[in-house]
C-alpha cells in the first residue's frame, strides 16, 4: 500500500534550488557592496576636485630674499601682479633680506607646504651660496619643489671708454700683458657675475682681478669714473650707459644676443667657445607641496610668461622669459649646482 504523502527527504531538484537561491543571495550582496563602493568613490570625487580647484584659498606670500629695488625684487613684483590676476588671489611680495639671500630662502624651506608661500629663487642663492658659504640653512635639492623658471637676466662685460681694448680677445690679451692684470668690478663675492668672471679667467688664462662691491650700481659708477677698467654686471643696469657712450660694451655671456643690446656679440661669438653664463630667477615652493598645486602654479606662470604685456615688463629689466616644466627647471638647477661648484672650488671663493 503506497503512502499518501511524498517522503520528507529533499529531492535533488529541491537541493539544487536551495543552492541556487543561496548563490543568488551572495551575488546580490556582492553587487550591492560594489554599488556602495562606487557610490562612495563618486561622492568623494567632487570633494577632491573641489579641494584641488580651491587652490589658492587665500593670498599667496612671495618671499624675495633681498632688499627692494634689485632685479630679483622688481621681477618678483611683475610676476606677482600678473600671477595674482590669473589665480584670483593677491600675490604679496615679502622682502626678507640677509646673509646673501640665505635668510629669506630658509623661511620658505620651512614654511607650510600648501602652495601659499613661494620663493623668488635666484641662482646666486640657490646654486652658488651652497658652495661659497661654509654652511647654508637649507638644501637646494631636498628642501624645495621648483615650480618654474621665470627667465634669464643677461650678463654683460663693459669697459671704461678709455680702455685700450675694444673686443673680448683684446681685453684678454691686455690683461696678460699689463702688469697686475685688469680689475673688474661686480656686485659682490660669490655673485653670478663674479663666478662668470672666474670662469672666464679659468677658460682663457686672462689675468683678471676681482673687485667686489656691495652692489652693481656702485661698480658701474666707478667704471664710468675710471676708477676700475671693467665691470661684469646685468644688462639691465648697464644698457643705458652703453647707449649714451659712458661705457663700452665688450660682450654678453648669454647663449644668444640680448634683445636690449642686439649689436653686442656673445662671448662665444667673440672667440670663447661654448661660454654661456646668465643669471636666472624662478619660483620655488617647499618640498612637500602637493604635485597638483605645483602643476597649477607652473601652468599659470607659463601663461604669464606668454603674456606680451608681462614679457615687455620683464624685457625692461633685462630678463628673457623662459617658460618650461618643473622637471626642466629641476635639471637646470642640478646642472648649475655641479658646474658652479667646480668654478668656486678652483677659484677658492669664500664668502666673508
Amino acid at each position: 500500500m503506497k503512502p499518501r504523502h511524498a517522503p520528507t527527504t529533499p529531492t535533488s531538484r529541491t537541493v539544487a534550488h536551495c543552492d541556487d537561491s543561496a548563490a543568488g543571495r551572495r551575488r546580490l550582496l556582492a553587487g550591492a557592496a560594489a554599488v556602495a563602493a562606487v557610490a562612495v568613490l563618486l561622492a568623494g570625487a567632487p570633494q577632491a576636485a573641489l579641494a584641488q580647484d580651491a587652490f589658492p584659498s587665500k593670498p599667496i606670500r612671495l618671499v624675495v630674499p633681498f632688499t627692494p629695488g634689485g632685479v630679483t625684487d622688481t621681477s618678483a613684483r611683475v610676476i606677482a601682479e600678473f600671477l595674482g590676476r590669473r589665480l584670483g588671489q593677491q600675490v604679496v611680495v615679502d622682502n626678507k633680506p640677509g646673509a646673501s639671500g640665505n635668510i629669506g630662502t630658509q623661511i620658505v624651506a620651512t614654511a607650510p607646504a600648501d602652495g601659499h608661500t613661494l620663493l623668488l629663487g635666484f641662482d646666486g642663492t640657490m646654486v652658488i651660496n651652497p658652495h661659497v658659504f661654509q654652511k647654508v640653512p637649507f638644501d637646494t635639492v631636498k628642501d624645495f619643489a621648483p615650480v618654474g623658471k621665470i627667465g634669464d637676466a643677461v650678463l654683460i662685460l663693459v669697459a671704461h671708454p678709455g680702455l685700450q681694448a675694444r673686443t673680448l680677445q683684446e681685453v684678454i690679451a691686455l690683461s696678460k700683458w699689463q702688469a697686475g692684470g685688469l680689475s673688474y668690478g661686480t656686485s659682490g663675492i660669490g655673485g653670478t657675475p663674479h663666478i662668470a668672471g672666474e670662469l672666464l679667467r679659468q677658460r682663457t688664462g686672462a689675468n683678471l682681478q676681482h673687485v667686489p662691491y656691495k652692489g652693481g650700481g656702485q661698480a658701474i659708477t666707478d667704471a664710468i669714473g675710471g676708477a676700475i677698467p671693467l665691470v661684469y654686471t646685468a644688462v639691465a643696469g648697464a644698457q643705458g650707459h652703453v647707449k649714451t657712450g659712458k661705457l663700452r660694451a665688450i660682450a654678453v655671456s648669454s647663449a644668444a644676443r640680448s634683445s636690449s643690446l642686439p649689436e653686442v656679440p656673445t662671448f662665444t661669438e667673440a672667440g670663447v667657445p661654448d661660454f654661456a653664463v646668465s643669471s636666472w630667477v624662478g619660483l620655488f615652493a617647499p618640498a612637500a607641496t602637493p604635485r597638483t598645486v605645483v602643476q597649477k602654479l607652473n601652468a599659470e606662470l607659463n601663461a604669464v610668461l606668454a603674456d606680451p604685456a608681462a614679457r615687455e615688463r620683464l624685457a625692461v629689466l633685462g630678463i628673457d622669459p623662459t617658460p618650461g616644466t618643473p622637471e626642466q627647471y629641476v635639471e637646470e638647477v642640478r646642472r648649475d649646482l655641479a658646474r658652479y661648484g667646480q668654478v668656486v672650488r678652483a677659484a677658492g671663493i669664500r664668502a666673508e
